[in-house]
């Protein structure tokens, strides 16, 4: 309702707290989410329809050390300018104001100018005000152009350092005191842009606009020769900028949300790919705006005491928390093998749903369609294939930054033979699936893990490991092998905190291997209905995929953070076993 907000913008001052509440009452659905904190400026600008937005040209413009006479030499009186105040209610009574008693049509505005900030126009339909919009942009750009605007551009690296990308990704982690999802930008421009000779002073003046250090926090880490110094470097700053401009507030995580990394490119840092890419997208717009600025004339961003108010902003703030609790995996990257189908697609899916980005690797088509189903990357691969395997795992790690969980699942079951009739080929085929493919994938992606957070391994074996039946020799020895690999890898790998255990499934029914043909006439083998077939260990449970895929994700979370190289049946009691 217009009312209301009017009356709210002649009001001499107004906290943030009531502000927020008398606009929810002037709602016309009070179950809709809060309005915009520039509401109130909104209404205030008598048009039907506003737009702003934080165009790169016009914050080249502004953020220089003439920004108004630059405006002012664009634009002439086509724009009222509004030196830089507080979003939300400072801003609105500012533009109140301005244009109070004023006609804008009649005087020709066609838009507003914040320093520092963006750009608003307005009309009475939204076609004109958009239109509005490109034109006054276009402006901008033009007249940059004109006085020698660009931008950097380099060589990207012809090998991405990935294994300083998951070390670097580990330790921002660290001083987030969470995962993180790491995305590499190693374009010409980003590359360009890390290599400039000033960068480590260009990269650090601030933000384009305060709202960026909401998510990127108001400069972003430098990385220099050595990398863990820098990061320390940065956290210190950061606690001596919250230091010098707090009045009460709780310090934020001291991590960068973005890196510039010489001969690399730019690094962001987020809980999840879709917060990752934002601050890339983020990064990018403040690279270009920074460089457009500095060629015609010098960058110069707001102080730093402005970009700490809206920083710690209670309303700004309050976006960001919206999330909840992160769930358990969040920002971990797992590869999980043989996750077309069956217990390795349950493993995915169950580590997917508590937050993990999941590559699933399986020589099945299905696993493009399947993994993409869980928000996951499916990836066609030969695992008994040195090249596939290390290219798969390279890539994981290019796309995500590192390697937290892995999940070594593919596995077949050879035709039952006897000793003394077993193929030579049927005991080569189950030794290279069911144990060299799982050593190859230990060999590539241990040095990711050891960078990774609360890294944990998994591996698949079988009830046969303790319970071996007569025909299975090259099934039930690969699968014995497999459990010897664990408890050696968790030997090697406990310095590093890389955990390694191994879980023993059996009577897995509801998979692709168990046709209800099959599930029959062995149920009849053994005089029982196919019901009781399904339960027949201690417990009198059916064990299906999704058990071993919870047991799967419980492993590799906190909740077994004090275990390695342990072996845990998931059967529901074997009376062999036991």
């Amino acid at each position: 309702r217009m009312t209301p907000l009017l009356k709210m913008a002649e009001m001499p001052v107004l906290s943030d707290a009531d502000m927020v509440k008398h606009q929810r009452a002037a709602m016309l659905d009070p179950e809709a989410p809060n309005p915009s904190i520039e509401a109130i400026l909104h209404a205030v600008i008598p048009f039907r329809v506003v737009d702003h937005t934080h165009a790169n040209a016009i914050i080249a413009l502004t953020n220089h050390p003439e920004g108004q006479e630059r405006v002012r030499a664009v634009f002439g009186r086509d724009v009222l300018v509004i030196p830089y105040v507080m979003p939300g209610f400072v801003l609105a009574r500012a533009v109140w104001e301005a244009i109070k008693g004023r006609d804008l049509r009649a005087e020709g505005i066609r838009g507003i100018i914040l320093m520092n900030h963006g750009i608003f126009t307005f009309a009475d339909n939204a076609k004109e005000s958009y239109e509005a919009m490109i034109a006054l942009v276009t402006q901008a750009e033009a007249y940059l152009a004109q006085h020698g605007a660009n931008a950097a551009t380099g060589s990207p690296p012809a090998k991405a350092d990935l294994l300083g990308l998951a070390a670097l990704r580990g330790e921002v982690a660290k001083m987030r005191g969470g995962a993180v999802i790491a995305r590499l930008d190693s374009s010409p421009e980003a590359v360009g842009y890390a290599g400039l000779a000033n960068v480590a002073d260009l990269a650090t003046r601030g933000p384009a606009t305060p709202d960026h250090s909401i998510r990127t926090k108001r400069i972003p880490v430098v990385i220099g020769e050595d990398r863990n110094a820098s990061l320390l470097a940065y956290a210190a700053e950061y606690q001596a900028y919250f230091e010098r401009n707090q009045s009460g507030q709780t310090m934020l995580d001291p991590a960068p949300r973005f890196a510039v990394w010489p001969g690399q490119g730019v690094v962001s840092f987020g809980q999840s790919v879709v917060d990752a890419e934002a601050i890339l997208d983020i990064a990018r717009a403040t690279w270009q705006t920074v460089q457009k600025a500095e060629t015609t004339g010098g960058w110069r961003a707001l102080s730093e005491k402005d970009i700490f108010d809206v920083e710690y902003w209670d309303l700004e703030q309050a976006k960001l928390s919206k999330g909840g609790h992160p769930k358990v995996h969040q920002g971990k990257v797992a590869i999980v093998t043989g996750s077309a189908a069956g217990i390795g697609f349950a493993c995915a899916e169950a580590l997917a749903l508590q937050g993990a980005k999941v590559i699933g690797l399986d020589l099945s088509p299905e696993i493009v369609e399947g993994m993409a189903s869980l928000g996951g990357i499916g990836r066609i691969v030969n695992l008994t294939n040195d090249d596939a395997v290390l290219e798969a795992v390279e890539g994981a790690v290019r796309q995500f930054g590192g390697l937290d969980i892995l999940v070594s699942n593919a596995g077949i079951f050879t035709a039952g033979q006897y000793l003394e009739d077993l193929a030579q080929e049927n005991w080569d085929k189950s030794m290279a699936v069911n144990l060299t493919s799982h050593q190859k994938l230990l060999k590539y992606t241990i040095p990711y893990l050891k960078h990774g957070v609360d890294p944990a391994i998994v591996l698949v074996g079988s009830r046969n490991v303790q319970a071996p039946g007569a025909g299975a020799a090259s099934y039930s020895c690969a699968k014995a092998a497999l459990t010897q690999l664990c408890r050696v890898a968790a030997m090697e790998l406990a310095p590093h905190k890389v955990r390694c255990n191994i879980i023993h499934p059996d009577a897995v029914f509801d998979t692709k291997l168990w046709t209800p043909e099959n599930l029959a006439r062995s149920a009849e083998r053994y005089g029982m209905t196919v019901e009781e077939y399904k339960a027949r260990n201690l417990l009198r449970t059916e064990i299906k995929s999704r058990d071993v895929g919870a047991m799967v994700a419980a492993m590799a979370s906190p909740l077994f953070g004090k275990t390695t190289g342990a072996q845990i049946p998931v059967d529901g009691g074997n009376d062999r076993v036991i």
